[in-house]
């Protein structure tokens, strides 16, 4: 994992590229077709120690959550020279909160989470099975059974869970609900899981724009900052990953974190993230979620500083 206070820059004149890649939501393929594009899209070089921040979402919806975390964990091994981010999103919290790997503040129960949401219980159906008494409220949620079957919102069927979470399980060979998850996962992958970090921060990044290079402060967050809380409140918060709250906004927000925060405006500062199931760049603000986890579209990234967009399905690796 990387130090949060890394340095984006090289000791040389040429800025260091940074790759920001978002949701992955279990296409091992779109990942390895990704990955490989963006190898041949950069210098190799430049690729070699490029900085590699993962958005977070690796887990649910599409059919290989493990053969992803597979892919993710051994990344520092395969480039060793790379600085790799990993993010956690809402649905990877959630499955770290099912397999028991949260961190836990001192002397609090993760029960104390489901009071604020608990007339969702029986909605939502929340995983009621071993070892449910001392799970966090969204351990339950990811691994409960919903009651309804179709996605309005989303235009889809429910893959066993709120989160889509059926395909995570069935990855690790058992079905869907199945207690004997915590034990199927792979001691590597809980690890990786209990590891993710909640935001990122660089000091100075570049980016092309119309009138050239520009130096900015970059902030890498699953879904955004609020944009009516201090920031500094809320970047504290998300270093310590303090699960206490039943439901983690900047994780798993929507509108109310779409926009930079005003008082970001006076620093130019990027703000990246994932986690909305759209490609949206306008200024400084990069939301990096084309696929969305729907089979039919691609996994994007994007290149700094040349703010060049690479999908799963551009056809650029030999």
């Amino acid at each position: 994992m990387a130090d949060p206070k890394s340095e984006a820059t090289t000791t040389g004149s040429k800025p260091r590229v940074v790759c920001c890649i978002g949701d992955i939501h279990g296409y091992v393929d779109k990942l390895q077709n990704l990955w490989s594009n963006l190898e041949a899209l950069v210098d190799p070089p430049d690729f070699r120690t490029a900085l590699i921040i993962f958005l977070g979402d690796y887990c649910d919806r599409g059919p290989h959550t493990r053969q992803v975390i597979d892919f993710l964990h051994r990344l520092p091994y395969r480039y060793p020279d790379q600085t790799h981010v990993f993010l956690s999103g809402n649905h990877d919290l959630a499955f770290a909160a099912f397999v028991r790997v949260l961190p836990r503040p001192p002397s609090f129960e993760f029960s104390e989470t489901w009071k604020e949401y608990q007339d969702n219980e029986d909605r939502e159906g929340w995983f009621k099975g071993d070892g449910y008494e001392g799970m966090h409220l969204q351990g339950r949620r990811w691994g409960g059974t919903i009651e309804a079957k179709f996605n309005a919102a989303k235009g889809t069927e429910y893959k066993g869970s709120i989160y889509d979470a059926g395909p995570t399980f069935e990855s690790y060979g058992v079905p869907h609900g199945s207690a004997d998850l915590v034990s199927a996962v792979p001691d590597e992958h809980k690890k990786f899981l209990g590891d993710l970090v909640w935001v990122h921060e660089e000091d100075d990044v570049c980016v092309e724009t119309e009138t050239g290079l520009i130096h900015c402060k970059l902030i890498a967050v699953h879904a955004g900052l609020e944009r009516n809380k201090d920031v500094k409140e809320q970047l504290n918060f998300l270093r310590a990953r303090d699960t206490r709250v039943p439901k983690v906004e900047a994780l798993s927000g929507r509108k109310n974190v779409w926009d930079i925060p005003k008082e970001l405006t006076d620093n130019p500062t990027i703000v990246v993230s994932g986690h909305h199931a759209k490609l949206h760049v306008e200024g400084l603000r990069l939301i990096i979620d084309e696929g969305g986890g729907f089979e039919e579209r691609p996994v994007a990234a994007i290149v700094l500083p040349s703010m060049k967009i690479v999908r799963d399905t551009d056809v650029l690796a030999k």
